[in-house]
């Protein structure tokens, strides 16, 4: 066993009834760090950049601002609760102290089950850019559109050998993650910067280009600009990441809340300047090469072959970065719950490598169960689409089954929330603009839920399939709730009859 903390932040943890044996070693920017590469923008926007223009048009750009101040609303919640509960599982640990053990456990579950998803769905970006790089990286077929099933086999293999990789570096270690991690971070702000000085040094209109619909999908515009805002909606997520990593974070009352906001914020400004300066650089508005291409026409068409491929490279690097955050968040997650109990097999999920520091099986897990997911939907064509919506629509789900308890609890006055720190510093809280950014984060997470789980042909079966992809959303939701009500009987039942070992938190 790893010897216990007997710093203040070793006994901070130890009144909410843990024992810290996680490794404390991130500071600020290895916090910042984990939300910002989860959110990845560089990754996601260079995958959704045409989804959002083939439905919405230039005009497309308003869902980016509109689902930042939508998702700002959950982060400053958020924050607060990270300020309050430093604990690892941080979706999971907040809904239970608000909701209790039932709306915690399924807060979690449902977590975890959109992390497994989510990182399959990151990994397969590689797909996007390292056959643009060298063609050697196609390893199955010719045809590398992620929608061809040529390209779909490759994203499958190539997704695999990046899951295979973030596993052995979330076993070997904290550190090594948190290197890795800050350096691919720092790649993706450098090559970030650089897109976008390319972008609006070689513009071919100015900034009101924002304002025009005339490429949108046909039918009426409100209905396209709603499909067109799951680009954004996407991308914004995963900011919750500084929470997810608290015991292993270095003063994580005052630093997890505000890398909480700061990777949020920093995103969407890099991102809107992003989507900005792709709609002024564009070589045409109207050749569909922006629908169909999206950044990577746009990059292609002003720079030389080996400048575009620096760009591309940067790219590979936060699709990685962002990969390996996504899985080291879910298994603190999973750590956190098996801790107390409330997984089958919890007492070897929460066992930490005594060398390492880490729980090293739920990164097996999740990396196993993420190359499974891939491997069974092995040809299908629309499996990036499908699989991105499936995990955003959980992850939404998840969020709101803690802002919303947190609603009930503000409602009812019975927050409980401290001001301050055991030394007497301010810990961050929204005061009297707590409930009217409590109620409008709930409206916003349930509407958005419902706009991303939508059976639409043209995100679902865009070249056709079974009733059941377009209901693909739906369907994955109910099937893990169904799944979820089986296991919490098993781990409950357990607990009843005294045969998990582990003993309960405080």
């Amino acid at each position: 066993m790893v010897a216990t903390d007997l710093s203040a932040e070793g006994a901070d943890l130890a009144r909410f009834g843990y024992q810290p044996v996680l490794h404390r070693k991130l500071g600020r920017f290895a916090s910042f760090a984990a939300g910002f590469s989860f959110v990845s923008i560089l990754t996601t926007i260079f995958q959704f950049f045409g989804l959002g223009y083939s439905f919405g048009g230039a005009a497309f750009f308003w869902t980016w601002p509109l689902v930042f101040a939508g998702q700002l609303l959950v982060a400053l919640n958020f924050a607060e609760l990270a300020a309050r509960y430093p604990i690892s599982g941080a979706i999971y640990q907040w809904a239970r102290r608000l909701g209790g053990e039932l709306v915690g456990w399924f807060a979690g579950w449902m977590m975890i089950i959109a992390q497994i998803v989510t990182a399959a769905a990151a990994a397969i970006a590689l797909q996007v850019v390292l056959p643009a790089i060298w063609a050697g990286f196609q390893l199955i077929g010719t045809d590398t559109a992620l929608t061809s099933r040529d390209g779909a086999m490759n994203a499958v293999l190539l997704g695999s050998l990046l899951l295979a990789f973030t596993t052995t570096i979330n076993v070997i270690g904290i550190d090594l993650m948190s290197r890795i991690n800050s350096i691919g971070v720092t790649i993706e702000i450098v090559g970030v910067a650089a897109v976008i000085a390319l972008f609006f040094t070689n513009a071919e209109r100015g900034p009101s280009v924002v304002l025009h619909a005339d490429q949108a999908a046909p039918g009426p515009y409100w209905a396209a600009f709603l499909v067109s805002g799951l680009m954004a909606a996407y991308v914004m997520v995963g900011f919750n990441s500084a929470g997810e990593l608290s015991e292993e974070t270095v003063n994580p009352r005052q630093v997890a809340p505000r890398t909480i906001l700061s990777a949020l914020t920093v995103s969407a400004l890099g991102g809107g300047l992003i989507l900005l300066g792709a709609l002024m650089a564009a070589p045409s508005l109207s050749d569909g090469a922006l629908a169909t291409e999206g950044l990577g026409y746009v990059i292609t068409a002003k720079l030389g072959t080996l400048p575009g491929k620096i760009v591309l490279a940067c790219v590979a690097c936060a699709i990685t970065v962002c990969t390996l955050a996504i899985q080291t968040a879910g298994s603190r997650l999973m750590f956190s719950m098996a801790r107390d109990g409330k997984l089958p097999f919890a007492q070897r999920l929460a066992t930490v490598h005594p060398r390492y520091g880490t729980p090293v099986l739920p990164a097996v897990v999740i990396g196993m169960l993420g190359i499974g997911l891939l491997v069974l939907n092995l040809g299908n064509a629309a499996i990036f689409a499908t699989l991105a919506s499936v995990c955003i629509v959980t992850i939404y789900l998840a969020y709101a089954m803690v802002t919303t308890p947190l609603l009930v609890r503000r409602i009812k006055g019975s927050t409980g929330f401290r001001t301050t720190d055991e030394d007497g510093t301010p810990l961050f809280s929204l005061g009297r603009w707590g409930l009217p950014i409590n109620i409008a984060a709930v409206l916003w997470g349930l509407a958005m839920a419902v706009n991303l789980a939508w059976p639409r042909p043209e995100i679902y079966t865009p070249a056709g399939g079974a009733w059941w992809m377009l209901w693909a959303a739906p369907l994955f939701v109910l099937a893990t709730v169904i799944v979820g009500i089986a296991v919490y009987r098993v781990v409950t039942t357990r607990s009843a009859t005294g045969t998990d070992p582990l003993p309960q938190p405080a």
